[in-house]
């Protein structure tokens, strides 16, 4: 298990370093002058230079790359170019909303799609077998920009029901709980289908077991069997996944948070790239995907210490 928890570890410190190269590298691959692209062609050669220095491009590469490495194992992202401010202060403000986002998108699409896989198999090879079936495919085939496009038009324009932009006031629960409903439902909709393709699959797999068969000799319902026996069963395994869908959802989360115009890292994010603001692009991303590898290590070595076939294999 430790061996099994180091090399994990290893895996992710790896993956980090060379997400950290590749946004370094980003800077000297895109055409052009980092400092012109940002201040545009009307820019005096000294306010070109000032900035350069300000971003650190004026020093030798290796000598940049150093201090990247060396500030981010520190916790310090770099310095806002424009406000002065640091990176992770910006992202510290804006990465709860992000992360209450995602955290109700992945929570009402684990309700949906447990209900929904449940009654796929409660009746299963009927028209709502089929149908559920025809949805869940549909809705994970959209991405959830689309989705979020069309769910503003009909919900916000047409409808008037919800608001089409912001996250509400502050201090107004009601008016911050309407704000988040559509960029939720965009979010979390094609892992609602997802998730209840994985239940329905591992429900007929429970199904099949010998408790199942004996609680179908002593007469209990269809509907009974799958809601008392087979589903906590069926469960265990689709929540292997949800680190994974976590992840996932956040990174839909910043396309979403951009078409409401939420404030979150999505917003954050798409700011820096129209303003070229590098340090803040490069910050973002990393945290990210710091806290993404957190969260899916985490999740395998809890499953690992749980899951007793995960276990055996270890020690195998």
């Amino acid at each position: 298990m430790l061996a099994y928890a180091i090399r994990r570890l290893g895996l992710s410190v790896l993956i980090l370093i060379l997400v950290m190269s590749a946004m370094y590298a980003m800077v000297f691959l895109v055409p052009g002058d980092p400092a012109s692209l940002a201040l545009g062609p009307r820019a005096t050669p000294e306010l070109k230079e000032a900035l350069r220095e300000r971003m650190g491009l004026d020093q030798p590469v290796p000598v940049q790359v150093g201090h990247f490495f060396g500030s981010a194992l520190r916790g310090d992202l770099g310095i806002d170019v424009w406000s002065k401010r640091p990176v992770l202060d910006q992202i510290l403000e804006v990465f709860p909303n992000t992360l209450l986002l995602g955290a109700v998108a992945l929570g009402w699409a684990l309700v949906a799609g447990i209900l929904l896989g449940a009654a796929a198999v409660v009746w299963r090879d009927r028209w709502v077998d089929r149908l559920l079936g025809i949805l869940s495919v549909s809705v994970i085939a959209v991405p959830s920009f689309v989705v979020a496009i069309y769910a503003l038009i009909v919900f916000a324009v047409w409808l008037n029901w919800l608001p089409a932009i912001g996250a509400g006031e502050t201090g107004d629960i009601a008016g911050q709980a309407r704000a988040l409903v559509l960029p939720a439902f965009a979010v979390g909709v094609g892992w609602a289908g997802y998730l209840a393709r994985l239940i329905r699959a591992s429900l007929l797999e429970v199904m099949e077991a010998p408790h199942i068969r004996t609680a179908r000799a002593f007469g209990m319902s269809e509907r009974d069997i799958v809601l008392r026996h087979a589903l906590r069963v069926a469960i265990v395994p689709t929540l292997s996944v949800l680190a994974v869908g976590f992840g996932a959802i956040l990174s839909s989360a910043v396309f979403v948070e951009s078409v409401f115009s939420r404030p979150g890292i999505g917003t954050l994010i798409t700011g820096a790239v129209e303003k070229r603001n590098y340090p803040v692009v490069m910050g973002t991303v990393l945290f990210m995907t710091a806290f993404y590898l957190a969260v899916v290590t985490a999740a395998d070595l809890l499953i690992a210490r749980l899951d007793p076939r995960v276990r055996d294999v270890l020690r195998g």
